[in-house]
């Protein structure tokens, strides 16, 4: 149904407030959920409903546990996920303006960064191509087991572009976790091939899907290879849990950002970008394709109607539970 933008703003504004952040966390939070539910991503508003997303009552001052000049190592202190990347952000932006790169891991966050997407913008926008790798807990199976092992892991891209960045934002899993919870929610069923039952059967149940193990993107050792290495950048590297150990360390994060003027000038790196997306713009159309898109472009062009119309489809259930979220106290865990 059409809801007013505004209004969905405001819905999450009380929400986040009930859930005790602060009014700086809180437009820092949903500007990413709105940029996810803006493009029709499922990290948007459904994160608020459900078990919600409450300030941790032990949250304190993000520490810097390890700097260099091109690294910083930092401890989320049981931050929210999104306000922690947001900082990490800004630190890889002052690394790469100075040093041409700059790489930022994070530890011990215990909740979702949202729409990946959003920080890797960020830093193409200022001309810089960015890295984000996010961990989360065991959901996601290795080829061949049925036993959760990785987190969904997904990754981004952002590339600087004249008119707009490309920016790539996909997981390594063939469901997001919180598309279980849109399904769950909206009382759907999921795709009879995107995960496993807890006896390792397929299941079409979002709800059996959370009990059992969602599976790789592309159904395959490669997807699960993909999501291994996620897992790395995300968990030994940045001294964070992995596979279901060191779980006490939290949530990793792995951030990056590459001047493209430490290899060509940043003149040359336009121009053949500009060739580049003619190139696969161009390219010839299977039947029935009346347009190629490039990463991330899809999702711009549904945000620009969006804001143009000043409304946004979401769905009724959905809808319904945001607004209990919004209109009832809620008690921090």
């Amino acid at each position: 149904m059409k809801v007013k933008i505004s209004e969905i703003k405001n819905l999450g504004r009380k929400a986040l407030k009930n859930y005790g952040y602060n009014k700086k966390e809180i437009e820092i939070i949903l500007d990413v959920l709105m940029y996810a539910q803006m493009r029709g991503n499922n990290q948007g508003l459904v994160k608020l409903i459900g078990k919600g997303i409450p300030r941790d009552k032990k949250a304190g001052k993000i520490k810097l546990l390890k700097e260099t000049k091109l690294s910083t190592l930092l401890d989320g202190n049981y931050n929210f996920g999104m306000i922690v990347m947001s900082r990490a952000v800004e630190l890889v932006l002052k690394k790469v303006k100075t040093y041409g790169f700059g790489i930022v891991g994070i530890k011990k966050t215990f909740s979702s960064t949202g729409a990946i997407g959003y920080y890797a913008r960020q830093i193409a926008k200022k001309g810089y191509l960015g890295f984000i790798f996010p961990g989360s807990p065991q959901a996601v199976s290795h080829f061949g087991s049925y036993q959760p092992m990785y987190g969904t892991n997904p990754l981004a891209a952002g590339i600087p572009s004249k008119n707009g960045p490309i920016v790539l934002d996909m997981a390594t899993a063939a469901i997001a976790w919180f598309g279980l919870v849109e399904a769950k929610t909206a009382g759907k069923k999921i795709p009879a091939d995107v995960a496993y039952n807890k006896q390792g059967k397929p299941t079409t149940s979002p709800e059996e899907a959370m009990q059992g193990a969602i599976r790789s993107f592309d159904r395959s050792y490669k997807g699960s290879g993909l999501g291994m290495l996620v897992e790395v950048l995300t968990g030994p590297l940045v001294k964070a849990g992995f596979t279901g150990l060191k779980e006490e360390q939290g949530w990793g994060n792995l951030v990056m950002a590459l001047d493209p003027g430490l290899l060509v000038t940043k003149k040359e790196f336009e121009e053949n970008m500009v060739q580049l997306k003619n190139q696969v713009k161009k390219g010839r159309k299977l039947e029935g394709i009346k347009e190629i898109f490039l990463p991330g472009e899809k999702g711009d062009k549904l945000t620009e109607k969006n804001m143009k119309a000043g409304t946004i489809d979401i769905e009724e259930n959905l809808l319904k539970e945001l607004k209990k979220v919004a209109f009832k106290k809620i008690l921090n865990n």
